[in-house]
């Protein structure tokens, strides 16, 4: 039988204080709900008492009622010199009502004795997390016991740490949870100190880790290892300083690399949806290199590598990605060969295998083009127009005729205004029409887009959706070159195209103009 490891997340408390972080009510509502689904253990919702919206977080979990997960309540120990029934955050921690509740403690010395720790003695120490896991335990029917800076403590004072979580396993505790506080323990000394408390206390282990070393993944496995049973951790490894230990990493290693039991295998698939949806709800970037969820973790670029994976995925890919829920992709770029090609046309649904000569066109081409400026990787609608182009099975549904864009500022106190003239000819009929816009790319935009749906009132449904522009060589100064990336999107799908110019507003016409003509060229295929 498969050991069974419990996840305990707690990006609603401690991913909540990672820099540039902020959600709302019902930003950690619906967080809550997507970790529940994806079959997680326990959900930390938050500190009762911190501020009015964990309070408020807490009843809502009551009513929408969590299927899988426990909610836990996290506060610290009572005072010193009081106790727990009397202390103002215990009781805050009684009233959320929540499925458990998780308590840290102190069991690094100097956090006790030392200059800015609690001021009471060793001993004091000891009995109030006695006193206030005993108190909780005629509350809830779990708790946890966080011993704070676990790994610094044993370091300086071994029997003392150990004091400490023999003490919360004497008072109750169902889990001792070893935390690396400070993010600095190697796995080296991870394994041996984990190995040694489980020798020297009777209570399941668990394993929680900050990433200031960037080893915090690497610490949970290792704890696992010597014999941690829970671990501890947040999506996305938000947290604090340099975060916490990523459970997007740590859940499909335990369960597909290790073969040990985390959450349903079957919900692994939901593992990349779950960690772009609380990046995107936290509006916050997705790391596109963020192993097994990222959007490049399955990326290749090098010809021979796109060669070897056409032919066997395992030569370049430690698993499979639909087993996390991510994809296979293959770029192209200047690092391209015929193989990257010929994928990427089956991708587009493009029979390039027995047209070796267009393929291998195609590569010079866009080792050339990418000589240039242009880059290809994030632009698979332009990528898609050239293939066919170069087939000889598309051609653009307009032509441009000329275009003229105006920009003033008549005085400081009023905006600038910007003014796009444009002249197209569809299927011989010329259109010449005029836009403003807000900045002299949203005109010629505008002005495109009034041209055009004269003719194809389907491109009414385009939105410019995010707009890049990125500075190629600086070494030119105004005179440098730059890449425009477009991301554009309709009812049904969204796709992205390239410019580049060393005129900007060039560039954003080359992106624009694919953009729509990919739209059109869309749009044919369907009838």
């Amino acid at each position: 039988m498969k050991k069974r490891i419990e996840i305990y997340d707690t990006t609603l408390r401690d991913g909540a204080q990672s820099e540039d972080v902020s959600f709302t009510l019902d930003d950690k509502r619906d967080i809550a709900l997507k970790l529940d689904a994806l079959g997680i253990d326990f959900i930390e919702a938050g500190w009762p008492g911190a501020n009015p919206k964990d309070e408020r977080l807490f009843k809502m979990l009551r009513q929408v009622k969590l299927r899988n997960a426990r909610a836990m309540a996290f506060g610290s120990t009572c005072k010193p010199g009081g106790l727990p029934e009397n202390d103002r955050m215990i009781k805050n921690l009684v009233s959320s009502a929540a499925d458990g509740v998780t308590v840290f403690g102190k069991s690094w010395d100097i956090h006790i004795t030392g200059p800015g720790g609690l001021g009471c003695s060793l001993e004091e120490n000891l009995r109030i997390i006695g006193d206030t896991i005993a108190y909780l335990k005629t509350v809830f029917s779990f708790v946890v016991f966080d011993a704070e800076h676990f790994f610094d403590g044993y370091k300086k004072n071994a029997d003392y740490s150990l004091a400490v979580l023999r003490k919360a396993a004497q008072s109750g505790a169902d889990r001792l949870v070893l935390c690396d506080t400070n993010g600095g323990a190697l796995p080296s000394e991870v394994l041996a100190v984990v190995r040694k408390t489980k020798e020297s206390v009777a209570a399941p282990l668990g394993i929680h880790c900050h990433n200031d070393g960037d080893l915090a993944v690497a610490n949970s496995i290792v704890a696992v290892q010597a014999g941690a049973t829970h671990v501890q951790g947040t999506m996305n490894g938000l947290g604090e300083r340099c975060g916490n230990a990523n459970l997007c990493s740590i859940l499909p290693t335990l369960s597909i690399k290790m073969g040990l039991k985390t959450i349903p295998r079957e919900n692994m698939q939901m593992l990349s949806d779950v960690s772009r949806f609380i990046g995107d709800i936290g509006n916050l970037s997705h790391d596109k290199h963020q192993p097994y969820v990222g959007e490049s973790a399955f990326a290749h670029k090098g010809g021979v590598h796109v060669s070897a994976v056409m032919q066997s995925p395992c030569t370049y890919e430690h698993i499979d990605p639909e087993l996390v829920g991510n994809l296979r992709r293959v770029l192209v770029s200047d690092q391209a060969g015929r193989s990257n090609i010929l994928y990427k046309a089956r991708e587009f649904n493009i029979d390039l295998s027995k047209d070796h000569a267009t393929a291998n066109d195609i590569v010079r081409m866009i080792k050339d083009l990418e000589d240039c400026g242009f880059q290809f990787e994030g632009a698979d609608a332009s990528l898609e127009l050239l293939m066919k182009k170069a087939m000889g099975e598309h051609m653009r549904s307009f032509n441009l005729k000329g275009f003229r864009v105006n920009t003033e500022r008549r005085s400081d106190d009023n905006d600038p205004m910007s003014e796009a003239t444009i002249m197209i000819e569809v299927d011989g009929s010329i259109e010449h029409t005029a836009a403003m816009g807000n900045g002299p790319v949203n005109a010629l935009d505008q002005a495109l887009r009034k041209a055009l749906q004269k003719f194809y009132p389907s491109i009414k449904d385009v939105s410019l959706l995010d707009y890049k522009v990125r500075v190629i060589s600086s070494k030119s100064g105004t005179e440098s070159v730059v890449r425009v990336l477009i991301e554009s999107g309709d009812k049904k799908d969204h796709w992205n195209t390239v410019g580049v110019s060393s005129n900007i507003i060039e560039a954003s016409w080359m992106a624009l103009v694919d953009s729509m003509d990919y739209k059109l060229y869309k749009d044919s295929k369907r009838f």
